[in-house]
Protein backbone atom coordinates (compact mmCIF):
# COMPACT_ATOMS: atom_id res chain seq x y z
CA UNK A 1 0.00 0.00 0.00
CA UNK A 2 2.55 2.55 0.62
CA UNK A 3 4.51 2.28 -3.19
CA UNK A 4 0.86 3.02 -3.97
CA UNK A 5 -0.07 5.92 -2.11
CA UNK A 6 3.46 7.09 -3.23
CA UNK A 7 2.40 6.57 -6.19
CA UNK A 8 -0.88 8.43 -6.31
CA UNK A 9 0.78 11.27 -4.18
CA UNK A 10 3.17 12.09 -7.18
CA UNK A 11 0.89 11.98 -9.93
CA UNK A 12 -2.38 14.05 -8.41
CA UNK A 13 -0.91 16.87 -9.68
CA UNK A 14 -0.86 16.04 -13.41
CA UNK A 15 -4.28 16.55 -13.85
CA UNK A 16 -4.48 20.30 -14.01
CA UNK A 17 -0.99 20.59 -16.66
CA UNK A 18 -2.97 21.76 -19.82
CA UNK A 19 -0.37 21.39 -22.16
CA UNK A 20 0.17 17.68 -23.47
CA UNK A 21 3.71 17.53 -24.30
CA UNK A 22 4.34 18.51 -20.51
CA UNK A 23 1.91 16.13 -19.35
CA UNK A 24 3.48 13.59 -21.30
CA UNK A 25 7.33 14.93 -19.93
CA UNK A 26 6.26 15.40 -16.32
CA UNK A 27 4.60 10.99 -16.51
CA UNK A 28 8.59 9.98 -17.38
CA UNK A 29 9.32 12.66 -14.75
CA UNK A 30 7.38 10.88 -12.04
CA UNK A 31 8.20 7.31 -12.90
CA UNK A 32 11.71 7.79 -12.87
CA UNK A 33 11.39 9.77 -9.12
CA UNK A 34 9.44 6.74 -7.67
CA UNK A 35 11.56 3.78 -9.58
CA UNK A 36 14.85 2.65 -9.54
CA UNK A 37 15.69 3.52 -13.16
CA UNK A 38 18.16 4.95 -15.24
CA UNK A 39 15.94 5.49 -18.39
CA UNK A 40 12.56 5.89 -19.44
CA UNK A 41 10.56 5.73 -22.95
CA UNK A 42 7.36 6.24 -23.16
CA UNK A 43 5.13 4.91 -26.42
CA UNK A 44 1.74 5.38 -27.69
CA UNK A 45 0.02 2.12 -28.40
CA UNK A 46 -3.00 1.59 -31.47
CA UNK A 47 -4.70 -1.89 -31.50
CA UNK A 48 -5.36 -0.80 -34.75
CA UNK A 49 -2.98 -2.88 -36.48
CA UNK A 50 -0.93 -3.38 -33.48
CA UNK A 51 1.41 -0.29 -33.80
CA UNK A 52 3.51 0.88 -31.14
CA UNK A 53 4.92 4.42 -31.53
CA UNK A 54 7.81 6.05 -29.69
CA UNK A 55 6.98 9.78 -28.09
CA UNK A 56 9.36 11.06 -25.71
CA UNK A 57 12.24 9.34 -23.58
CA UNK A 58 14.37 10.47 -20.36
CA UNK A 59 17.71 9.17 -20.56
CA UNK A 60 21.83 10.06 -19.40
CA UNK A 61 21.68 12.43 -22.41
CA UNK A 62 18.52 14.22 -20.86
CA UNK A 63 15.15 14.40 -22.92
CA UNK A 64 14.87 13.21 -26.54
CA UNK A 65 11.95 12.56 -29.12
CA UNK A 66 11.58 9.20 -30.25
CA UNK A 67 9.04 9.48 -33.20
CA UNK A 68 11.07 7.82 -35.76
CA UNK A 69 10.31 4.32 -33.91
CA UNK A 70 7.41 2.80 -34.81
CA UNK A 71 6.80 -1.04 -34.45
CA UNK A 72 4.73 -3.82 -34.54
CA UNK A 73 4.26 -4.90 -30.98
CA UNK A 74 3.88 -8.58 -31.89
CA UNK A 75 7.59 -8.86 -33.20
CA UNK A 76 8.69 -8.12 -29.94
CA UNK A 77 6.87 -10.94 -27.39
CA UNK A 78 7.67 -9.24 -23.89
CA UNK A 79 6.27 -5.94 -25.23
CA UNK A 80 3.08 -7.65 -26.42
CA UNK A 81 3.20 -9.40 -23.77
CA UNK A 82 2.64 -6.87 -21.28
CA UNK A 83 0.03 -4.57 -23.88
CA UNK A 84 -2.34 -8.01 -23.75
CA UNK A 85 -2.11 -8.93 -20.07
CA UNK A 86 -1.99 -5.23 -19.01
CA UNK A 87 0.53 -6.61 -16.46
CA UNK A 88 4.42 -5.06 -16.08
CA UNK A 89 6.91 -7.66 -17.62
CA UNK A 90 10.35 -7.81 -17.11
CA UNK A 91 13.09 -10.07 -18.52
CA UNK A 92 17.20 -10.00 -18.42
CA UNK A 93 19.97 -12.21 -19.42
CA UNK A 94 19.44 -14.51 -22.40
CA UNK A 95 15.83 -14.34 -22.39
CA UNK A 96 16.34 -9.85 -23.19
CA UNK A 97 18.18 -11.30 -25.86
CA UNK A 98 15.13 -13.46 -27.68
CA UNK A 99 12.61 -11.37 -26.67
CA UNK A 100 13.59 -7.77 -27.41
CA UNK A 101 14.93 -6.52 -31.13
CA UNK A 102 18.41 -5.72 -31.65
CA UNK A 103 17.31 -1.79 -31.80
CA UNK A 104 16.30 -1.69 -28.63
CA UNK A 105 19.55 -3.15 -27.52
CA UNK A 106 21.37 0.18 -26.94
CA UNK A 107 24.62 -0.77 -25.49
CA UNK A 108 26.72 -4.13 -24.62
CA UNK A 109 26.26 -3.36 -20.96
CA UNK A 110 22.50 -3.24 -20.94
CA UNK A 111 20.79 -7.21 -20.81
CA UNK A 112 17.86 -6.43 -18.80
CA UNK A 113 14.64 -4.82 -20.06
CA UNK A 114 11.13 -3.66 -18.70
CA UNK A 115 7.71 -2.99 -20.41
CA UNK A 116 5.17 -1.36 -18.63
CA UNK A 117 1.22 -0.83 -20.07
CA UNK A 118 -0.51 2.26 -19.80
CA UNK A 119 -4.25 1.27 -20.11
CA UNK A 120 -7.58 3.26 -20.21
CA UNK A 121 -9.75 0.86 -18.66
CA UNK A 122 -9.13 -2.79 -20.17
CA UNK A 123 -7.57 -0.81 -23.31
CA UNK A 124 -4.23 -0.66 -23.41
CA UNK A 125 -3.25 2.81 -25.07
CA UNK A 126 0.35 3.06 -24.71
CA UNK A 127 3.67 1.82 -22.52
CA UNK A 128 6.66 2.60 -20.73
CA UNK A 129 9.90 0.97 -21.04
CA UNK A 130 13.35 0.38 -19.37
CA UNK A 131 16.77 -0.91 -19.96
CA UNK A 132 18.81 0.30 -17.10
CA UNK A 133 18.15 0.33 -13.93
CA UNK A 134 19.62 1.25 -10.61
CA UNK A 135 19.55 -1.86 -9.29
CA UNK A 136 19.38 -5.89 -9.99
CA UNK A 137 16.66 -7.70 -11.23
CA UNK A 138 13.28 -6.66 -10.41
CA UNK A 139 10.98 -9.15 -8.04
CA UNK A 140 7.19 -9.72 -8.55
CA UNK A 141 6.17 -7.59 -5.47
CA UNK A 142 8.19 -5.19 -7.47
CA UNK A 143 6.59 -5.35 -10.79
CA UNK A 144 3.12 -5.42 -9.03
CA UNK A 145 4.22 -1.91 -8.30
CA UNK A 146 5.07 -0.97 -12.16
CA UNK A 147 1.72 -2.46 -13.05
CA UNK A 148 0.11 0.32 -10.50
CA UNK A 149 1.74 3.05 -12.10
CA UNK A 150 0.91 2.20 -15.24
CA UNK A 151 -3.01 1.78 -14.56
CA UNK A 152 -3.27 4.91 -12.58
CA UNK A 153 -1.26 7.00 -15.46
CA UNK A 154 -4.02 5.36 -18.07
CA UNK A 155 -6.66 7.04 -15.72
CA UNK A 156 -4.63 10.21 -15.34
CA UNK A 157 -5.01 10.68 -19.22
CA UNK A 158 -8.61 9.52 -19.03
CA UNK A 159 -9.69 11.74 -17.06
CA UNK A 160 -7.53 15.26 -18.64
CA UNK A 161 -7.26 13.83 -22.54
CA UNK A 162 -8.67 16.35 -24.96
CA UNK A 163 -8.80 19.59 -22.87
CA UNK A 164 -7.11 21.67 -25.38
CA UNK A 165 -9.91 20.77 -28.03
CA UNK A 166 -12.76 19.35 -25.82
CA UNK A 167 -15.23 22.19 -28.15
CA UNK A 168 -13.93 20.40 -31.21
CA UNK A 169 -16.15 17.26 -31.46
CA UNK A 170 -19.43 16.20 -29.79
CA UNK A 171 -19.13 13.56 -26.73
CA UNK A 172 -20.34 11.40 -29.66
CA UNK A 173 -17.67 12.19 -31.95
CA UNK A 174 -14.92 11.40 -29.57
CA UNK A 175 -16.42 8.40 -27.92
CA UNK A 176 -16.43 6.74 -31.64
CA UNK A 177 -12.80 8.77 -32.73
CA UNK A 178 -11.43 6.60 -29.29
CA UNK A 179 -12.93 3.70 -29.94
CA UNK A 180 -11.48 3.78 -33.59
CA UNK A 181 -7.88 4.24 -32.27
CA UNK A 182 -8.68 1.42 -30.35
CA UNK A 183 -9.07 -1.25 -32.99
CA UNK A 184 -12.99 -1.47 -32.67
CA UNK A 185 -14.89 -2.23 -35.85
CA UNK A 186 -18.04 -0.16 -36.97
CA UNK A 187 -20.28 -3.34 -35.78
CA UNK A 188 -18.88 -3.85 -32.22
CA UNK A 189 -19.23 0.42 -31.79
CA UNK A 190 -22.59 -0.48 -32.84
CA UNK A 191 -23.58 -3.07 -30.55
CA UNK A 192 -21.49 -1.74 -27.55
CA UNK A 193 -23.27 1.67 -28.13
CA UNK A 194 -26.95 0.81 -28.83
CA UNK A 195 -27.14 2.75 -32.04
CA UNK A 196 -26.88 2.23 -35.98
CA UNK A 197 -23.73 1.64 -38.06
CA UNK A 198 -25.08 4.21 -40.50
CA UNK A 199 -25.42 6.73 -37.27
CA UNK A 200 -21.49 5.28 -36.18
CA UNK A 201 -20.27 5.70 -39.78
CA UNK A 202 -22.03 9.59 -40.02
CA UNK A 203 -20.03 10.59 -36.45
CA UNK A 204 -16.92 9.72 -38.47
CA UNK A 205 -17.48 11.64 -41.40
CA UNK A 206 -17.89 14.52 -39.46
CA UNK A 207 -15.04 14.06 -36.94
CA UNK A 208 -13.10 13.59 -40.08
CA UNK A 209 -14.28 17.11 -41.37
CA UNK A 210 -13.82 18.61 -38.16
CA UNK A 211 -10.50 17.58 -37.76
CA UNK A 212 -9.52 18.89 -41.81
CA UNK A 213 -8.15 15.14 -42.04
CA UNK A 214 -8.40 13.11 -45.77
CA UNK A 215 -9.54 9.70 -43.72
CA UNK A 216 -10.38 7.89 -40.49
CA UNK A 217 -6.30 7.01 -40.23
CA UNK A 218 -5.19 10.72 -40.65
CA UNK A 219 -8.24 12.00 -38.29
CA UNK A 220 -6.81 9.62 -35.54
CA UNK A 221 -3.34 11.13 -36.16
CA UNK A 222 -4.53 14.24 -35.62
CA UNK A 223 -6.09 13.61 -32.50
CA UNK A 224 -2.94 12.09 -31.22
CA UNK A 225 -1.20 15.11 -32.36
CA UNK A 226 -3.40 17.83 -30.80
CA UNK A 227 -3.23 15.37 -27.41
CA UNK A 228 -7.27 14.44 -27.66
CA UNK A 229 -6.34 10.99 -27.43
CA UNK A 230 -3.01 9.74 -26.23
Amino acid sequence: MAIESTILDNIQNLEDIESHEEKLYKILEVYMNIFPVKNAYLFRYSPLGFIGEGIIAITCHGLIHIRDIRDDVRSLPLIYSALYERKAKYCSGIEYLKQINIKYITTSNVNSFLAIPICFGAVPIGYICTNEFEQGKISDQQLSSYTQFGQHIGKTLEKTEGKEDARLLSRREMEVMKRISWGESIKEMADSMFISEVTINQYIKTAIRKLGAQNRTQAIAEMFRRGMIS
